[in-house]
């Protein structure tokens, strides 16, 4: 499964040359999550109310080309691993010619309220499922 997000940069969101700044990637990578889990019909205040969270340990960007302002893009979000304990999402990034200009991956840990790690399948099966049946496989998403 692949969640589609259109982004239209804010001008705050550029350096002095007009170019998206590297922070503001790790924002949008969160919003295709949430878009993601809005998508496959479990939002996050609902993964929040059911008493996980999700903490990121890894967050990764290939800057391919530059994001500029007064352009639209189209953020691509699929989730390429699954265990009981933690996710790995990807992220690509096209400009207005379809060219990929980025690409990131971040990993996620299932925790408690405690904030301790957590065997999601234990804790709720449901949720590991859900999640567990839209693993998209690396090939799979150039077929996509």
């Amino acid at each position: 499964m692949k969640s589609l997000i259109t982004i239209e940069p804010r001008y705050q969101e550029t350096d002095q040359m007009g170019v998206i700044h590297h922070s503001v990637y790790a924002v949008w990578f969160e919003m295709g999550r949430v878009k993601y889990c809005d998508d496959i019909g479990f939002p996050f205040k609902k993964i929040e109310d059911s008493g996980l969270r999700l903490a990121m340990i890894d967050l990764r960007s290939i800057y391919k080309k530059p994001a500029l302002f007064g352009n639209q893009y189209k953020q691509y979000t699929y989730l390429i691993d699954f265990s009981r304990i933690r996710m790995t999402f990807r992220y690509e990034i096209y400009n207005e010619k379809d060219e990929l200009i980025h690409v990131g991956e971040s990993v996620l840990v299932w925790l408690d309220t405690n904030l301790r790690p957590t065997n999601v399948l234990k804790s709720n099966k449901q949720i590991y499922d859900l999640f567990a049946k839209h693993v998209v496989k690396a090939k799979e998403i150039e077929n996509a």
